[in-house]
């Protein structure tokens, strides 16, 4: 028996490696299949155009046939999970990036394959009961600040265990080589309830478009019983043979008279296996650096987020300007096979991101507070966009076109999810830029100068990345 139970776990495990792996999208496979749809010649800053309400929170989403999306091959939505909410368990059609902007709670991700390593104790039963003992797969924390990597096909599940609102962006890669099927629409399959669908155009609204706001209740039936999680299509005869129970508990998995939504309340609580809290970071944190053994120790405990909102955590800082935070694949492995990353930005008052381009990827911006006013042009110097960037709004910066940001009056801070799991920029400006790497005399004819403005052009700014306009005004410079 031991020996059958260690083949059965191989097979299974071994069609998760071969499911899991097809998240594994490389810059070589991204060749779009919408390739040619980032002739832009305006870029607006959106905010979502579909909201739907639920009984525990809101699903808010853009428009995803909006052309600046279309051109990234992405689709955005934005979550508001109420306390006690949980957003019931379903997975999509391609990779997603999700960024935590406000809250604390806890999530599952369900590997096929992989263990149920959180297992409820016999004493917690009771003496003399009968009830199965529950285990299941991992549970994750999550706070604000955290980006959490969810593969292509994956079945999850979140839920807000805290005292205010959670607040989650997410981001699906629908261009991502994971998304085998025919058309570049997102499509979230829910295992449970009766959500109705997340992304839906607004009617009658042109494509260029994407300020006015539409509120659709939960879906509540038209003259006959329906509903639209994955089980509905199922016959209850079949799902009653499947799970072993009878045709009256097969029938509540199809959930055909539930109407509170896809974000749901949890009365009392959710009771579930799991360590405490601090406990389980204190271990997440000590595994970075453990040595693994075997596949399941491999795929089964890999980490799915890394936090990037914790000042300490900067790679780019400075006390004038402000500071920067990536994760990509390097600290978060699980991004190679989403191939996907994440930037987390602050600029203080008076302070700019030194013009630049990306390299390998497009980067979807989110404006987390604040506002800034951006700039971006594209390879013929038209700029695309030229306006204020404000609390809530996306803006798409396609891969190479130049952008630049400068925050006025007030601070602003900002979340970037780049299609690429190592993505890299360029600056136009300072000390690691393209114009100082160059030798002098190639800007002076370059440019008709002479060669004493080039040095200027290449030495004045020493700063790489972040700059403040009141250390410039001063006379000195904060080093970046």
């Amino acid at each position: 028996m031991p020996s059958m139970a260690k083949t059965n776990f191989l097979l299974s495990f071994s069609l998760f490696l071969v499911l899991f792996h097809g998240s594994l999208g490389l810059t070589a496979d991204r060749s779009r299949q919408h390739q040619g749809q980032c002739q832009l010649d305006r870029l607006n800053a959106q905010k979502p155009g579909n909201r739907i309400k639920s009984e525990a929170g809101e699903t808010e989403s853009w428009d995803p046939n909006h052309d600046q999306f279309q051109c990234a091959g992405v689709a955005v939505v934005r979550r508001t999970i109420e306390p006690n909410g949980l957003l019931l368990p379903s997975y999509s059609n391609a990779p997603q990036l999700v960024y935590i902007v406000q809250g604390r709670g806890m999530t599952g991700t369900l590997m096929p394959g992989c263990p149920e390593t959180f297992q409820e104790s016999q004493e917690s039963q009771g003496q003399g009961s009968r009830r199965l003992q529950d285990q299941h797969q991992k549970v994750h924390r999550f706070r604000e600040g955290d980006v959490i990597a969810l593969p292509a096909g994956v079945a999850h599940w979140c839920y807000n265990d805290g005292k205010e609102r959670v607040i989650a962006v997410t981001v699906l890669d629908m261009a991502n080589s994971a998304n085998q099927l025919d058309d570049m629409n997102p499509r979230n399959f829910y295992l449970a309830g009766n959500p109705q669908e997340e992304f839906q155009q607004v009617q009658g609204q042109p494509r260029h478009r994407g300020e006015q706001r539409t509120e659709r209740e939960p879906f509540r039936g038209h003259g006959q019983q329906q509903c639209n999680n994955i089980f509905c299509g199922m016959d209850t005869r079949f799902l009653a043979e499947a799970f072993n129970v009878s045709e009256q508990v097969a029938r509540k998995l199809q959930s055909e008279s539930d109407r509170r939504g896809n974000i749901v309340r949890v009365k009392g609580g959710l009771q579930i296996v799991m360590p405490p809290s601090l406990r389980q970071e204190e271990q997440e944190q000590g595994q970075r650096g453990e040595h693994r053994n075997g596949l399941e120790e491999t795929m089964c405990t890999m980490r799915i987020r890394e936090n990037i909102g914790d000042p300490s955590r900067a790679d780019v800082f400075t006390p004038e300007a402000g500071r920067i935070s990536t994760v990509n694949s390097h600290n978060l492995p699980i991004l190679r096979y989403i191939q996907l990353s994440a930037e987390r930005g602050v600029l203080y008052n008076e302070a700019m991101m030194m013009p630049h381009w990306n390299l390998n990827a497009h980067s979807i911006m989110y404006a987390i507070r604040g506002q800034a006013h951006v700039q971006v042009v594209d390879h013929s110097g038209r700029t695309v966009f030229d306006g204020e960037m404000r609390e809530g709004q996306v803006l798409t910066v396609p891969q190479n076109f130049a952008v630049v940001k400068r925050s006025d009056q007030q601070s602003f801070e900002w979340v970037s999810f780049k299609t690429n799991d190592n993505a890299m920029i360029s600056p136009l400006a300072g000390r690691t830029s393209a114009l100082r790497a160059m030798p002098a005399e190639v800007l002076a004819n370059a440019f008709r100068i002479s060669v004493e403005d080039a040095k200027r052009i290449k030495f004045e700014r020493q700063e790489t990345t972040l700059t403040s306009h009141r250390s410039t005004r001063s006379g000195s410079w904060a080093e970046a």
